[in-house]
């Protein structure tokens, strides 16, 4: 595996490491798997399909000086800084559930060489002792798979608690207490500090250095500014005449808002935290514009298979979502 580097030591805005993969899958045809570690001052970073009014605590983010970012993964929300490390790996091989299953377990292998007894839990996390010490996401592109997530080493955990639930003081304070009991941080589990585990992870993972040049620099920063953008961040949320909210077990939860007009469907937009790992908006979402909201008109609309665009979904939970409350 290339362990890709950067040219400088500063630390940059989150935006920039998520342009930073982008780029690294798109234009760095490499055959290896590259891998690539950053951090970042406090941030929250919510999951692409997500509404960031639900899942961010607006308010709280501005008063503490917490940036707010959204990714092109699917997934939850989590809060980040200086305190723990953040992965990228990326691959040509687009097997989603090969993709996560060997890198997930090249982690929890690194970790039991370091003599931590971890272990690959659900369909994104690392447990210590039950607790969850990182949690993953993914999203492809055509000819690459990307896999980001986080390492707890240590963290703020007012703020981790404060970025992402209601502005109370007692609430938060609960909350961290709750929170404690559910995650693992690496400092509790090892001698090595934050530096010296990032090298660890490195020697163990990666046979080989690459360091990007200054053109790949401003390449990066040019496809940094759509991260940047108010309409990418906050997204474009129209109101809807229908609301349906699901949970699928192994899926995610699901908001769908259907606008109606005329019984025709006009707009409609899936938010949630599930994984994508397909292309949502023209294999999903565009075929089911204009199509009369009947369920005999919606399945005949969309693919055989959706599973190969939100990961384990079924088809006719989808059709069951769209129409059930």
């Amino acid at each position: 595996m290339i362990h890709t580097t950067l040219p400088f030591n500063q630390t940059r805005r989150l935006s920039f490491y998520l342009a930073m993969e982008e780029y690294v899958a798109r234009h760095l045809n490499h055959d290896d798997d590259c891998f690539f570690m950053w951090q970042v001052n406090p941030s929250v970073i919510f999951g692409r399909n997500q509404l960031i009014e639900k899942e961010v605590n607006i308010d709280y983010c501005k008063k503490h000086h917490i940036e707010m970012y959204r990714r092109k993964s699917g997934g939850g929300c989590v809060y980040a800084d200086m305190s723990n490390v953040m992965f990228s790996y990326i691959t040509r091989d687009e097997n989603v559930n090969f993709t996560f299953n060997r890198y997930i377990n090249l982690l929890v292998l690194v970790l039991f060489k370091m003599g931590i007894d971890a272990k690959a839990n659900g369909r994104n996390d690392i447990l210590i002792d039950g607790k969850k010490v990182s949690g993953n996401a993914f999203y492809h592109i055509p000819g690459h798979s990307i896999v980001h997530g986080t390492m707890l080493y240590d963290t703020n955990m007012e703020n981790m608690v404060g970025s992402i639930s209601p502005n109370n003081e007692k609430l938060i304070s609960k909350g961290v207490e709750s929170v404690r009991q559910r995650v693992a941080l690496l400092k509790d589990y090892t001698n090595l500090s934050l530096d010296e585990f990032k090298a660890f992870a490195v020697q163990q993972l990666c046979n080989e250095t690459q360091k990007l040049t200054e053109q790949d620099i401003m390449e990066i920063e040019n496809l940094e500014k759509e991260y940047l953008t108010h309409e990418f961040i906050y997204g474009h949320n129209p109101r809807y005449s229908i609301i349906r909210k699901h949970r699928l077990e192994g899926v995610g939860e699901f908001e769908i808002r259907i606008e109606l007009k005329n019984e025709i469907i006009k707009q409609i937009n899936m938010m949630g935290d599930y994984f994508l790992v397909g292309d949502i908006d023209n294999r999903l979402l565009l075929p089911l514009r204009n199509v009369p909201y009947t369920k005999e008109s919606v399945e005949k609309a969309l693919p055989n298979r959706v599973d190969d665009i939100i990961l384990n979904l079924d088809k006719k939970d989808l059709i069951e979502m769209i129409f059930n409350d």
